[in-house]
């Protein structure tokens, strides 16, 4: 689909964790999605990257780009630039302050708006009048161990402030219902999974017939923070983490400690990740070394922070997990100057390396069944949507609680901006609406 060219009634943006997408509702009373021409290709799809480095002519000394081009600019200087990526997941983060970038910091809402000015820049002509119904998607649980649900909202007005129209909030999980539901012909009681980068949330709704007053009723949610962003770091622990020394010890007075955790942290989270660069961190990593019974794993640890290879190996990580959603067994390969990793892995391995992780994920479906006051066989349709919705693991956990028939997929990076675009078309609209933090 392509961006109408008839103005809108409404706009829904998915801000997503990996991806951002947007649509516009048309005339016609459907939504269209808004093309991006990329450097690799036209497409629906924006990723949700940043990227900047420094240039004299621009204001403040520091230019920026955003999306694929985020990504073309990164890989065409790695070295004099700073990349980021999934920096939604900090959204709920009290300790999150800024980003320092070169001698520059940036809160989270000042990064969110530079998001927004280039994802609009890029749009061309579609987004040039944006109408007054924007309808913008929040996860269902925020990213974090204790998410800050009232700071990611004061965040997230501020980022979208930036559009200078009235903002709507309304679960991501909820846009895809009504995406979903418009396929539907008959009445029928519907579970969304939605999985996103950062969160897996699920929303329970029963669609009326077409032409009712209501075609959708909300009935029941919930939402974790555990989906494609944590398989990714399994992965990344598995392969990548014990050749950067973790598992491994060091000498402090004789003794002999096991290396803390918490020097491996960031790798599981891209927006900090991205962050080790700096004197701080790679003067600890250096008085590491100094003491490590592997000084060589620590140096390469060292060399993946300051030569950037973060985003190279988060790639070989997503082709492995690609692969392995249509193979029983895949490679992971990572090559540089610096490291290089080859490895195969089955499909089985990874399925155990994301077996908490998927049994906390069935027990959050459970919490929303048992919030809609609801019996798996009661649910007529099971629409799963996100990226991560295609491992076959995921699936299988769905299928044993609904069986095979009910489930559904399609669409699964643009169906909940589509649907944002259609529930901003509604005269109830304010019963579709987040609720507001307490």
């Amino acid at each position: 689909m392509s961006a109408s060219t008839v103005t809108p009634r409404s706009v829904g943006i998915d801000f997503g964790t990996t991806n951002s997408v947007v649509a516009l509702s048309n005339d016609t009373g459907d939504a269209d999605l808004v093309d991006f021409a990329a450097p690799s290709g036209t497409s629906a799809v924006f990723r949700s990257a940043l990227c900047f480095w420094q240039e004299e002519r621009k204001r403040g000394g520091l230019a920026h780009e955003a999306g694929p081009w985020a990504i073309s600019e990164f890989l065409e200087f790695p070295q004099g630039s700073r990349f980021l990526q999934s920096f939604k997941s900090v959204a709920a983060n009290p300790a999150f302050e800024h980003a320092t970038l070169f001698e520059k910091r940036l809160r989270f809402e000042e990064l969110g708006r530079i998001f927004l000015e280039h994802l609009v820049g890029h749009s061309g002509e579609a987004l040039r009048h944006l109408p007054d119904r924007i309808v913008v998607g929040r996860p269902v649980r925020y990213v974090g161990a204790r998410p800050d649900e009232a700071l990611a909202r004061t965040r997230y007005d501020a980022m979208f402030a930036w559009l200078e129209r009235p903002v709507h909030y309304v679960y991501e999980p909820i846009g895809a219902a009504f995406s979903f539901a418009s396929r539907l012909a008959d009445p029928a009681t519907l579970l969304v999974a939605d999985f996103g980068g950062g969160t897996s949330d699920f929303s329970i709704v029963r669609v009326n017939a077409p032409g009712a007053a209501r075609r959708c009723e909300p009935l029941g949610s919930a939402g974790i923070g555990i989906a494609g962003d944590r398989f990714d770091y399994r992965i990344m622990d598995h392969l990548v983490l014990p050749l950067l020394g973790k598992g491994g010890t060091y000498k402090s007075f004789d003794k002999v400690l096991e290396i803390p955790p918490g020097h491996f942290a960031d790798f599981g989270d891209w927006s900090r990740l991205a962050m080790m660069r700096n004197r701080r961190t790679l003067e600890q990593l250096a008085r590491l070394k100094h003491g490590a019974t592997d000084p060589a794993a620590i140096d390469r640890m060292i060399a993946v922070v300051e030569h950037e290879l973060g985003f190279g190996l988060y790639e070989a990580v997503g082709r492995l997990k690609r692969t392995l959603s249509g193979c029983e067994a895949g490679e992971f390969r990572f090559e540089s100057d610096f490291l290089t990793i080859e490895a195969q892995v089955s499909r089985g391995e990874f399925e155990s390396w994301i077996a908490p992780d998927l049994q906390r994920i069935g027990e959050t479906v459970d919490a929303a069944l048992a919030g809609a006051a609801l019996r798996p066989d009661e649910i007529d349709h099971v629409f799963l949507t996100g990226g991560s919705s295609l491992i076959p693991a995921v699936r299988v956990l769905f299928e044993r609680r609904f069986g095979e028939g009910r489930i559904a997929t399609g669409d699964e990076l643009t169906s909940i901006a589509h649907g944002l675009a259609l529930i901003g078309q509604s005269a109830d609209l304010d019963d579709w609406l987040a609720t507001d933090p307490g």
